[in-house]
């Protein structure tokens, strides 16, 4: 075979990709794949990005097929490839070629339904136009990545076809001369691994249905994965059976800063709303500079109870002044104001024109009243030395009309004064960032409703998960769906988690993310969602088994956005500890709050703490302030991950570290705050 490097190209098709390029995720996947997993023997020369529209996918292609000086050897697409309205790549692509290429569609499915039964839902095509080889690959990254290992070994002697070489050359040496240049086995395997183990890891997942060991193949070719288990953790393969189950996780075992980075690298940027300025504004990131409207004050007022008064050039105003009108504050007209004459004025009355200082009611004396005695006549006034401006604000004084009231990133809280600021200059909307919608899910058969009237049956467990995460969640200020309780079938599981998908934001599900043979979860969102996962274990005390993962969906204008689920584990310490840890800090981030996540403090322990031997804990507490402005941390009791009364009260996670030796009373150690501080006054 030629050792020539191969032209690449690769087509987006997406319309939200085509109008923020920053939105598509296949193209880094992709690339990656060629340069790793290509031998070398590949070139991205190209990549362009156009809506779902057939006439501009065919003219892209058409571009690199018929027009350019050197044809591509290979053309990729990636979206556009199921059901969707929208999707209409597959029709653009068949009426271009030339020659089909069945056997790598079929490979493509192949491998794909392997991970998958949905991948069935994908509607590739294959073939040649001219000289180039085109494909059609998922718009997913996950998908994209899988369909191209599938048949990337076998690519370049198919190309090399395509652009005119000679067969009977090519073919000099046979089949094995062949594979060994592709860098494949006999029967399938890759020269470059030797492990095939029957792991649900293994890159050769084919069932029993052959009849043979997957160690002496299946005649598929190259319709395996490329990537070794330990660079490509996998979830268990339900299908299997428990005597297929990884005996230990796939996953590497992640400290918490490290989880915490993968979540800040892989939560959705925050999206930009218009919100009006009213009671459901609190909580909301500001995603713009707000500016005043209008000057605060809007007209110059008393800042007193007085009388508006025309201050002469001497200052010299003591003497006896007929009261010629009132000024409220009640909005009116106000009759100008002459020297010699005084205005009976009220505390943030307009001032009457031509007036220039207020003098206090208490550095006067009523003189004379009307006949009727209800209103003052004359007015007798104590002060000299008066300066114009004295007991007034001017326009403009508080706030300026135009300045820059609240900046960008800024939270609106409820009991501080953002609110009325906004109201005060006449802002009636604002750019805030779009508060997540948060979905609560319990996994598991032995699950049953919290307030089911009886007795338990043997192994039933009340659902203690679901209501207090969703408490938790509405004390933080997000809206939650209850999605219920899903039974332990992958089948239920999925379609709960499709439809919830298709609701939320966010998913946060317990249960159902250990090593057991009924933990589907981390299956489910991989091998049937297309998602992916992570983090799947973390080294920390309660939350070991903690599951990071995001999914790319559709949404229902069409366009791909990618949504969050965090699978935490089912013991109720466990969940509630990981939530504040793990799901708030996301939260914040989908939301613009930052800094995101608990607030952290220094506090002095009330008392000795056991130290987990090997992973760092979270320590429930209750923290105080004492008399002397300190804040002491107690204990809430036994930390057991299923002990739901060590939640009793607590205010608070001790950050304690691993070590054989107890943290000693007096002790200083960082807590993070879940709830407000207690005072010992």
């Amino acid at each position: 075979m030629s050792n020539a490097t191969l032209s690449v190209a690769l087509l987006i098709v997406s319309t939200t990709a085509a109008r923020d390029p920053s939105t598509d995720a296949s193209q880094a996947a992709l690339s990656d794949i060629i340069e790793k997993e290509g031998d070398g023997k590949w070139e991205l020369i190209d990549t362009k990005i156009v809506p779902d529209n057939v006439i501009q996918i065919q003219r892209q292609i058409m571009k690199w097929t018929d027009i350019a000086a050197e044809p591509i050897n290979l053309i990729l697409t990636t979206g556009g490839t199921g059901f969707a309205v929208a999707d209409n790549t597959p029709e653009a692509v068949s009426a271009l070629l030339h020659k089909p290429a069945p056997g790598i569609v079929h490979g493509m499915l192949t491998a794909s339904l392997n991970v998958t039964p949905f991948a069935m839902m994908s509607r590739p095509v294959a073939g040649v136009r001219n000289k180039s080889i085109i494909i059609t690959l998922p718009g997913s990254p996950k998908g994209a990545r899988e369909n191209l290992q599938a048949v990337l070994k076998t690519l370049p002697h198919a190309c090399l076809q395509a652009a005119g070489m000679d067969s009977r050359s090519l073919h000099a040496g046979g089949v094995k001369k062949l594979e060994a240049e592709a860098g494949i086995r006999p029967g399938g395997g890759h020269s470059h691994s030797h492990d095939h183990h029957h792991g649900p890891e293994s890159a050769h997942q084919h069932g029993h249905s052959h009849g043979h060991s997957h160690g002496h193949g299946h005649g598929h070719g190259s319709l395996v994965r490329h990537t070794t288990p330990s660079s490509n953790p996998m979830s268990n393969d339900p299908s299997l059976g428990p005597s297929r189950r990884n005996r230990e996780s796939p996953y590497p075992m992640l400290s918490v800063d490290d989880a915490l980075s993968k979540i800040k690298e892989h939560t959705p940027a925050p999206e930009i709303v218009t919100s009006k300025v009213d009671r459901s504004l609190p909580g909301h990131v500001l995603a713009e500079d707000v500016q005043a409207r209008e000057n605060v004050p809007a007209f110059r007022a008393s800042i007193v109870d007085g009388y508006a008064v025309v201050v002469p050039k001497d200052g010299n105003l003591k003497g006896v002044f007929p009261v010629v009108s009132v000024s409220h504050a009640a909005p009116g007209d106000v009759k100008p104001l002459k020297e010699g004459e005084i205005a009976r004025i009220t505390t943030g009355a307009p001032l009457p024109p031509g007036a220039t200082s207020v003098i206090m009611v208490e550095d006067t004396i009523l003189k004379t009243m009307t006949e009727d005695g209800k209103e003052e006549k004359e007015v007798e006034i104590l002060a000299d030395n008066v300066q114009e401006g004295e007991n007034i604000r001017e326009v403009g004084s508080d706030i300026k009309a135009g300045t820059t009231i609240l900046s960008k990133g800024e939270q609106i809280s409820a009991v501080g004064g953002e609110i009325g600021l906004l109201a005060a200059v006449g802002v009636a909307e604002v750019k805030v960032y779009r508060k997540p919608v948060i979905g609560v899910l319990s996994t598991g058969d032995e699950i049953v409703q919290h307030d089911r009237p009886g007795d338990l049956r043997l192994g039933e467990v009340r659902d203690t998960n679901r209501i207090t995460l969703m408490s938790a969640a509405k004390e933080w200020g997000y809206q939650v769906v209850d999605l219920g309780i899903a039974a332990d079938k992958s089948g239920t599981l999925e379609e709960t988690l499709r439809d919830a998908l298709r609701q939320v934001d966010l998913i946060i599900t317990t249960g159902g993310v250990s090593m057991g043979e009924l933990d589907l979860l981390k299956p489910t969102i991989e091998r049937s969602l297309g998602g992916t996962i992570h983090f799947g274990r973390v080294a920390m005390k309660p939350g070991k088994p903690t599951t990071f993962a995001t999914v790319p969906v559709k949404n229902n204008a069409g366009e791909r956005v990618t949504k969050v689920i965090f699978s935490l584990p089912g013991n109720p310490a466990s969940a509630i500890v990981t939530f504040h840890l793990f799901v708030l800090p996301s939260l914040h981030q989908i939301c613009g709050v930052s800094p995101a996540g608990l607030t952290k403090v220094p506090v002095t322990l009330a008392h000795d703490f056991v130290l987990d031997k090997t992973r760092p804990e979270y320590h429930r507490a209750i923290v105080t302030v004492g008399k002397d402005g300190n804040l002491i941390a107690a204990s809430t009791g036994g930390q057991r991950s299923s002990k739901v009364g060590s939640l009793r009260g607590a205010n608070s996670l001790l950050c304690m570290p691993s070590g054989k030796e107890p943290l000693k009373k007096g002790s200083k150690i960082d807590a993070l705050l879940m709830g407000g501080i207690r005072s010992e006054l």
